[in-house]
């Protein structure tokens, strides 16, 4: 009912910059947050950056002033710009929403994207 694509990953150096995007799409009723969550080899997956539908962002202390979380409400689309990429970043980054499809009672559930690979060379 509900799909999340995500694209934007890829190689780059220490100190280097990606987009990340995220377009959901299906019977989408209402999104009330969107995120992204990443998970390195042999750690476990842990949120990263976050948008609710009022704005308001919330990061892993790790990324703050690094990484931006925005959204497009139009395009049902969250991206995450990160800056200054260190390499002990390197994961597999997912995509996650708070999403409430069509439908008798609006049922409301997390759904996630599939994951990109980022991979940050020193």
């Amino acid at each position: 009912q509900v799909q999340l694509v995500e694209s934007g990953g890829g190689l780059v150096q220490a100190g280097g910059s990606l987009r990340l995007s995220c377009a959901a799409s299906g019977s989408i009723f209402r999104i009330n947050a969107m995120g992204w969550y990443r998970q390195a080899p042999g750690k476990q997956r842990e949120l990263v950056a976050a948008i609710i539908s009022g704005g308001k962002t919330n990061y892993v202390d790790s990324v703050k002033g690094r990484f931006t979380v925005s959204r497009d409400n139009a395009k049902n689309t969250v991206y995450l710009q990160m800056n200054s990429l260190k390499p002990e970043e390197t994961a597999v980054y997912y995509c996650a929403a708070d999403i409430q499809t069509t439908g008798w009672g609006h049922p409301r559930g997390d759904y996630w994207g599939q994951g990109t690979q980022v991979t940050v060379s020193s």
